[in-house]
């Protein structure tokens, strides 16, 4: 259990790896389900902490979590444009504010340099820390919660990313954070701990005067021993203690510190207000919905990213139309990367309420699907059918790209649910090749689908290479006299009448339609409390 009072200052926890900082941090901070606590309360200036709580405050989560593609400027940027009220900031306001964060945290001199990804060298890692500091600093945040800022960080930079929490705090902001095992220089920065041993508290008060507690208690610290190293070693069991024998949380529970804040507790906490009882509900926003959707960060990434057209090209019409759609399948497959490589940025900034979930679903959707499968699409079609000598009539092209497009969006369809139910790369590819394997074999040209047995050819219905080489073999065989396009479509048992044609793009929409809806029901189900 803790009871404790953190007050403007940097409030620090420390404990060994599984003493339960992180856990402790989250429920502080409102991340964790309230509906979970077996007992007890988080106020907030005396009032119970709600999920609105994330408007109020902010949270840098221990891994910096970041786009990589943008700069330091456009990742804190994007911040403000979000999260910023519109009606109290302008444009030129919202720019402001970035650039005065950039330099109370010192980042003039890698403002305008990329933050790097795994192919592309941008800033140190401190830099990317400050960086995601400044994204949460956009509000001008009273309550700040950090997860382990010094992890992977070496000690020199370490150092300075406290220094600046600390210079931060003397603003008259209250900040709180996990941390594992600080040097001296930046333990000293401290103004309050919590302590923490196997999920429970040990000591909880002045960091200055937690050495003193523990000597009363009977443990020795060595001359120039780090208190921070000498705390964990007491918890680790490795130093011991002349006193009789009594659990560390036990020792606190009755001790003068524990009754201090228990009575401190008392004098300035109420009695409490039902109606204000912690409730899991998504935050309000300060932007409204179509504001989001203008600044999805996906629409700077697809300017940066160059857009590629495939062809191609076979001598034999139907062949040539049955990998045309191959290609207009299988060539998607990169979208089932498209929620899982951001998986991470989307739980961190949904439950941080940048943004709603919607937001976000419509915004990857339509963004990736204009630019990267639209577009690509017509001009494919452009140069594939006049250079097939097919059909010469414009409407006739007109089909054959509709049906190109609808093909390809049915693909995508799919590979978006399969990203938004999975959050590994390897099954997702395993997952979203299976099914199109499996259709382009009922897909109507490599088997016969009238020749196919009786208890298998109802699926040829569930297969887009069916309704696309369909489609287009009814846009280009119907009329034809060579030996009459229609006698080989009744071969082939396709109806090619008008509604023959529609109905293949009916059934492509109802595919697309289908599977949007249940990626959008997949990316509602990622738990925000995880």
């Amino acid at each position: 259990c803790t009871h404790g009072i953190m007050k403007t200052g940097l409030n620090a926890i420390m404990g060994a790896t599984g003493s339960g900082k992180t856990s402790l941090l989250d429920v502080i901070a409102g991340r964790k389900d309230p509906r979970g606590l077996r007992s007890g309360q988080v106020l907030v200036d005396n009032k119970v902490v709600t999920s609105d709580l994330c408007l109020m405050s902010a949270y840098v989560v221990q891994d910096d979590i970041l786009m990589g593609t943008l700069t330091v400027r456009e990742n804190l940027l994007f911040s403000g444009n979000l999260r910023l009220p519109r009606k109290q900031y302008s444009t030129a306001d919202k720019k402001k504010k970035v650039e005065s964060i950039i330099q109370e945290l010192g980042l003039e001199d890698c403002a305008d340099t990329k933050i790097g990804t795994e192919f592309i060298r941008g800033v140190s890692g401190g830099e990317r820390k400050r960086c995601s500091i400044g994204m949460e600093l956009i509000t001008s945040p009273t309550l700040l919660f950090l997860d382990e800022p010094t992890t992977g960080l070496d000690s020199n930079t370490a150092n300075s990313i406290i220094a600046l929490l600390h210079r931060l705090s003397r603003g008259g902001r209250t900040i709180i954070f996990s941390i594992h095992q600080p040097r001296y220089s930046i333990f000293r920065l401290f103004d309050h701990l919590t302590l923490l041993h196997k999920r429970e508290t040990i000591y909880a008060g002045p960091a200055g005067k937690a050495m003193d507690y523990f000597q009363s208690l009977g443990y020795i610290c060595e001359a120039f021993n780090n208190p921070a190293d000498f705390f964990l070693d007491i918890t680790n069991g490795e130093t011991s203690s002349a006193m009789p024998t009594k659990s560390l949380a036990e020792l606190y529970r009755e001790s003068h510190n524990c009754a201090a804040a228990k009575e401190e507790l008392k004098c300035i906490t109420g009695p409490s207000d039902p109606s204000s009882e912690a409730k899991s509900k998504a935050p309000s926003y300060v932007t409204s919905f179509f504001y989001q959707v203008c600044f999805m960060r996906k629409s700077l990434k697809n300017i940066q990213n160059g857009l590629g057209v495939g062809l191609v090209i076979k001598t034999i019409t139907i062949g040539a139309f049955f990998f045309l759609i191959i290609n207009m399948v299988f060539g998607n497959l990169s979208a089932v990367e498209l929620f899982i490589n951001e998986r991470a940025i989307f739980v961190h900034e949904n439950s941080g309420g940048y943004y709603r979930t919607s937001v976000y679903f419509l915004s990857k959707v339509f963004v990736d699907l204009l630019p990267n499968r639209i577009a690509p699409i017509f001009i494919f079609s452009c140069i594939s059918y006049y250079m097939m000598g097919l059909n010469p009539a414009f409407t006739a092209f007109l089909c054959f790209a509709l049906t190109m497009s609808m093909v390809s969006l049915a693909g995508v369809s799919l590979a978006f649910l399969v990203s938004a139910s999975v959050s590994s790369f390897a099954m997702a590819n395993v997952l979203s090749a299976l099914p199109f394997v499996f259709m382009m074999v009922f897909g109507g040209f490599l088997v016969n689908l009238n020749s196919m047995l009786s208890w298998l050819s109802w699926l040829k219905w569930a297969s887009i290479f069916k309704y696309g080489l369909d489609a287009v073999t009814i846009n280009e065989m119907k009329g034809q006299v060579f030996y009459s396009g229609n006698m080989y479509l009744q071969s082939q048992g396709i109806d090619y009448s008008v509604w023959g044609f529609w109905q293949n793009q009916v059934a492509l929409l109802g595919i697309i339609l289908v599977c949007i809806t249940f990626a959008y029901i997949q990316l509602r189900r990622i738990n925000r409390w995880k």
